[in-house]
């Protein structure tokens, strides 16, 4: 009888940690490739506060994601580097409700060498070598606006000399800047914080009246079974330690 009510008792036991394991949920996260530093971060201290759910966070270029979402990609939360991938998914009725979630500028990186030896960015000319987001990639846009408010002060020749000297454009950030890093560009347009995340490219200021605020969204999809969840985590990231690990990885507070 004792026998039968120790085994009863491991029974019950079992039956419990299954059924705690199984209310157990995962959110499924889409963000930029220029969060792959900041959001670990992040997932770490909303996952220490919500230990009912793990974060499972994909990450890649703005545009693939979205493509993945109009796609029926399972997603619940999704994290853009600009604004216009985030409005196309709304006005397509994918995503529910979205809010700006930090911001940073453009800078131009180039290898610790320097072998162009610019020093400033009216210098990017002399480059060779010059690598850019392609024009659907939010750096890509980016990139080009920078180009097209430089040449109104630094003359139509200077934007016409900088994309000359493109030798690629790649479909996210962290592409961008690994020309840099290995040596298969002279210099290249990429987010503040994705260079001071990088101990292998110096950092070029691109001057404030050439520059944009890269401006970075987030938004709950309509498809997520895990509304309420995705709420919670979207209310994190606006949230005083949400906005203090941003600014410990260099980004600004949105529309700052």
């Amino acid at each position: 009888m004792a026998a039968a009510a120790s085994l009863l008792l491991l029974l019950t036991a079992g039956c419990s940690g299954t059924r705690e394991e199984n209310e157990r949920m995962t959110l499924s996260v889409f963000a930029a490739s220029s969060l792959t530093d900041v959001m670990p971060d992040l997932v770490e201290v909303f996952q220490g506060a919500h230990p009912d759910v793990d974060v499972a966070v994909t990450f890649a270029g703005s545009q693939v994601l979205r493509f993945q979402i109009e796609q029926g990609a399972s997603a619940d939360v999704f994290a853009s580097a600009n604004e216009a991938h985030m409005r196309a998914l709304e006005d397509a009725g994918h995503v529910l409700r979205s809010r700006a979630l930090a911001a940073t500028d453009l800078v131009v990186v180039v290898p610790l060498a320097n072998g162009a030896a610019i020093e400033r960015f009216d210098q990017l000319a002399q480059a060779t070598r010059i690598v850019v987001g392609t024009p659907f990639v939010p750096i890509g846009a980016y990139a080009d606006t920078v180009l097209s408010k430089a040449s109104a002060v630094l003359g139509e020749d200077f934007a016409a000399d900088v994309r000359d000297r493109i030798a690629s454009m790649e479909s996210n950030v962290r592409l961008v800047r690994a020309k840099v890093e290995l040596g298969e560009a002279d210099a290249a347009l990429v987010y503040r914080t994705d260079a001071m995340n990088s101990d292998r490219v110096g950092l070029v200021p691109i001057p404030d009246a050439f520059n944009v605020q890269a401006q970075f969204w987030v938004g709950v999809t309509m498809s997520s079974p895990r509304g309420d969840e995705a709420g919670r985590f979207l209310d994190f990231l606006s949230s005083p330690p949400a906005r203090e690990i941003f600014r410990a990885h260099g980004f600004r507070s949105a529309g700052s």
